[in-house]
This record gives structure tokens, C-alpha cells and sequence, in this order.
């Protein structure tokens, strides 16, 4: 009789438990969907707004200046073919 009970108690559980997961899941998602669809149309205001105007030029970085000795690559040998 105890196997019974139990076996019946669990499937009431997981009843219980796939229902709750068929009403909240929705909410969670259409929440978690809003807020994404928020941020993006968030970013595309600033994106427009930082927006500049055709043509112009902008320089993010500048490399430092090399001073002294540019050529890096050591020195150079005559080849020379020996027969």
C-alpha cells in the first residue's frame, strides 16, 4: 500500500510542477523579451544620436613615433650563388 501512495504522491507532484511550469515560463519569457526588445531600441537612440556626419573623419588610436633605427629587420647579406 505505501508503494501505491508514493507512486500516486509523485505523480501529483510532477502534475503540480508541469503546471506551474506552463503558467510561469510564459510570463518569464515575455518579460525577459520586453526588456531585451527595451535595450535594444535603447542602443539604437544612442547609436543615432553619436551618429556624425557623412564624410567626417575620426582617428581612434595613433600608433607612438618610432625614433632612432626604423629598419627592424637586422642586416643585410649579398647572396651570392656559388657554382
Amino acid at each position: 500500500m505505501g508503494i501505491i501512495k508514493f507512486i500516486f504522491i509523485a505523480i501529483l507532484v510532477l502534475w503540480l510542477i508541469r503546471m506551474l511550469i506552463k503558467l510561469i515560463l510564459p510570463m518569464l519569457f515575455s518579460n525577459l523579451a520586453s526588456k531585451m526588445q527595451q535595450q535594444a531600441s535603447g542602443q539604437a537612440q544612442q547609436q543615432q544620436r553619436r551618429s556624425k556626419p557623412e564624410g567626417s573623419v575620426s582617428i581612434d588610436y595613433m600608433p607612438p613615433k618610432q625614433t632612432g633605427k626604423t629598419d627592424k629587420l637586422g642586416d643585410f647579406v649579398d647572396y651570392e650563388e656559388v657554382k
